[in-house]
């Protein structure tokens, strides 16, 4: 079903929305819009990406008519080096916004997938913009809703909120959800500091200490328990061997 556009612009009169049929990528052009000066808030989506892009120089998977696809520009007093606290922080944004709009909880995988029953829905990616004018962070947010099946490389691993629910799911709820709840986080992690944002990711995933994982590192694979987050966002592991790791990047996975 096409997008509401006009519903969603009723409801955020303020907010300057770019909305398009296809695009590369919604990132690409929100760089580009922060880089010419475009205010706090404003969103770039699309109906379809051809170029969706995801962390590592992954891509996303964008059907067209059955994700949310959206970039946001922000514009808040964050250094750089709180970027990975900030990515903490829309990952708990689209986690409420998932649960308001439609009733399911989701898992928070460090750093920044989003899963429904150890199937992922939605990921983040973020970036700073700083080729102009006042810094910006670029927030890049990908959630499959509507889709109804996956390719079968992805079918293992991937689900959205519709088969997760049976039905299908209002887009326009969700992004109407989404926005106020990326200000919200934010507000919180400027107002409170970094460790609010980090306890609260703590508390609702099930990756942030105690699992078992397989992390990606440099093309080796390091296998261990997850231990907490540091005070900068990043993820300790404990190795098999006893020695404790910070993860700064890198796929985290699940294994026996």
């Amino acid at each position: 079903m096409p997008f509401d556009l006009e519903l969603v612009r009723s409801q955020l009169p303020q907010r300057r929305i770019e909305w398009h049929d296809v695009i590369g990528s919604t990132m690409t052009e929100a760089r580009r819009l922060a880089a010419a000066g475009a205010p706090s808030g404003t969103i770039v989506g699309a109906e379809e990406q051809t170029e969706g892009q995801g962390r590592l120089g992954r891509t996303w998977l964008s059907e067209p008519a059955s994700g949310l696809y959206v970039s946001v520009i922000l514009r808040r007093c964050f250094s750089p080096a709180t970027l990975p606290v900030v990515t903490l922080a829309l990952g708990l944004a689209v986690r409420d916004s998932i649960f308001k709009s439609t009733g399911l909880p989701c898992d928070l995988r460090w750093p920044n997938d989003l899963l429904i029953e150890s199937k992922k829905c939605a990921g983040i990616l973020t970036q700073l913009e700083s080729s102009a004018g006042p810094a910006a962070i670029l927030a890049g947010i990908g959630i499959n809703v509507n889709h109804s099946c996956f390719p079968p490389d992805l079918a293992p691993i991937a689900t959205s909120l519709r088969i997760a629910c049976g039905r299908p799911q209002s887009r326009e709820r969700l992004l109407l959800e989404l926005l106020p709840s990326i200000d919200r986080h934010c507000d919180v992690l400027q107002k409170q500091g970094t460790g609010a944002i980090i306890e609260a990711f703590t508390h609702v995933s099930s990756y942030a200490s105690g699992r078992r994982v397989c992390v990606e590192q440099d093309g080796a694979e390091l296998r261990g328990i997850t231990a907490g987050l540091n005070n900068s966002g990043f993820l300790n592991v404990r190795d098999d061997q006893g020695r404790n790791w910070v993860i700064l990047a890198g796929g985290v996975r699940p294994c026996s």
